[in-house]
């Protein structure tokens, strides 16, 4: 296991990085393992080569700037890296990081991104060819392994530092803390990009139970932690944790921010928001019922017209 840090630095991420790592990944991997037709069709691989497909790794790098003690970063971009002779294509990496810095002048490469559930022996040779460019890097890793256990993001930063080991100089990756930082054009993405529709559309149950999911972890997430805070509270009153004024401010005040749910006047706001929604929802359907009475009807009218109608037979309207 990776030591801790003792850098000092703050560390930001923004949920952009990890959206376009996802999507490199994402992609390569489709590109590696496609449809069950076409692989049919071609020839069978080995073990190790159906291996590598399963889960491929993919490498680039991450940009942003640093102020201080804190490094902030911003975007990424892809590396072209052959993991046989372990060798970066500068060519490629200097012309994207032209490329960036005519957008953004005040990005800098702050290091790299890659994939995998933990570090791997090659990965320092990319991290120590990078060097030259930024003479301590950070490397993103990003594990896209689904556990449904886990509740934090399967991101983890690392930082590299020289200790001894055995009598021997040796450059190691630390584990280091970050936070997600976001701005507002990068919340309204995300909210977007959580609530795509399905490749194939989807109906509109499994939109719905999507969505209910969604809401249904939020309040979750909500419930854990104000229980926290219940926890934190309970233990201050008992003596156990020193009283900290401060943090009781800031306490009383994210409370205030929660809604009374025992009030009268909630009551009536949610009983009156509740008869619209099926008001609305009734509205709808005797909406929807209608247009579709009125397409049979000109069905009906359409095949037994007057003009062409037989033995006597009169239209229905």
């Amino acid at each position: 296991m990776a030591r801790s840090s003792s850098s000092g630095l703050t560390f930001k991420l923004h949920p952009l990085v990890i959206v376009n790592v996802s999507d490199h990944y994402t992609r390569v991997k489709t590109q590696l393992n496609p449809p069950a037709s076409v692989c049919a069709s071609g020839h069978g691989s080995n073990n190790g080569e159906a291996l590598i497909q399963q889960n491929p790794r993919v490498y680039g790098c991450v940009i942003g700037v640093q102020r201080g003690r804190t490094v902030e970063i911003f975007n990424s971009f892809e590396l072209l890296y052959d993991p046989i002779t372990q060798t970066l294509d500068r060519s490629f990496l200097e012309k994207k990081q032209e490329l960036y810095k005519k957008v953004f002048p005040d990005f800098y490469i702050l290091g790299w991104y890659s994939t995998g559930s933990d570090t791997d022996e090659s990965d320092m040779h990319i991290h120590k060819a990078l060097m030259d460019i930024n003479e301590s890097p950070v490397y993103v890793l990003l594990n896209p392994a689904i556990n449904h256990a886990q509740k934090d993001l399967p991101v983890t930063i690392y930082e590299s530092e020289l200790h001894v080991i055995d009598g021997i100089p040796q450059l190691i990756f630390v584990h280091t803390s970050y936070t997600i930082e976001t701005v507002e054009a990068e919340r309204i993405s995300v909210d977007h990009v959580a609530h795509l529709k399905p490749s194939d559309g989807g109906s509109a149950a499994t939109q719905l139970a999507a969505h209910l999911t969604g809401i249904h972890s939020a309040i979750k997430m909500l419930n854990s932690r104000i229980r926290v805070l219940y926890q934190f509270l309970a233990a201050m009153q008992k003596g156990d944790i020193p009283c900290d004024n401060s943090l009781l401010r800031q306490v009383s005040s994210l409370l205030r921010r929660l809604p009374a749910m025992e009030s009268e006047r909630f009551q009536d706001n949610f009983l009156m928001e509740y008869n619209d929604k099926l008001l609305i929802t009734y509205l709808a359907m005797i909406t929807n019922c209608s247009s579709t009475m009125n397409e049979m009807v000109d069905k009906f009218n359409t095949a037994y017209d007057r003009n062409t109608r037989r033995g006597g037979r009169t239209a229905f309207m």
